[in-house]
């Protein structure tokens, strides 16, 4: 299959499709951070290029719910570009669900496409798959079925003095750059990855 990972730089992916014999390439305005095939650029730039598959994963920061705060008339000042932000969101998630191949995932967490758009055809953990993390994420999916889950194992968090948890993933990035943090929060996690070559390609 030619199979296209949109909105990744990391590889995670994008290297599990290859692994198992796929022509897959990551696509992202970032550049790659380990070797492969990779498009540094606008993915609409190679979205008609014959693919049999995509999976994206577009910037979640103004569709998760976690960011609605940040929406309300007391941020106006602060934030004046917020509402045009998500909007541009909105019709770049709905670009990508409607691009012109035939089998098509869109990732996102727990956010305002459930309202905007509809709910996802299923939510997944990184738990659900092997490794040992909570991450509630959802996928949109056309023309494929969702994952099953491949091995259950239990998630580890970080218990604070005040006994709230965090989970390990979160709190682990808690002391990187902006730039290392975003990247951090973002990837793939091995499991899911390798889930999605296997039952999907």
């Amino acid at each position: 299959m030619k199979v296209l990972i949109a909105c990744e730089y990391s590889g995670a992916v994008r290297d599990a499709f290859i692994a198992r014999g796929h022509d897959a390439m990551s696509c992202d305005l970032l550049p790659k951070d380990v070797p492969g095939p990779h498009y540094k650029g606008d993915v609409f730039d190679v979205i008609d290029d014959g693919w049999d598959l995509m999976i994206a994963h577009p910037p979640c920061t103004y569709l998760t719910v976690s960011g609605n705060r940040w929406m309300k008339p007391e941020y106006a000042d602060r934030f004046p570009t917020r509402q045009q932000d998500r909007l541009d969101a909105i019709e770049f998630f709905m670009k990508l669900y409607e691009a012109p191949i035939a089998k098509v995932a869109v990732e996102n967490p727990v956010g305002i496409m459930s309202k905007v758009f509809r709910k996802p055809d299923q939510y997944i953990h990184p738990y659900q798959f092997g490794d040992p993390h909570s991450k509630k994420t959802g996928l949109w999916l056309k023309g494929l079925k969702p994952l099953e889950h491949t091995e259950l194992v239990e998630p580890e968090f970080y218990i604070g003095k005040d006994g709230r948890r965090d989970p390990m993933w979160h709190f682990e990035s808690l002391g990187m750059s902006p730039l290392e943090r975003m990247k951090h929060r973002s990837k793939t996690f091995p499991g899911i990855a390798k889930a999605m070559a296997e039952q999907w390609g």
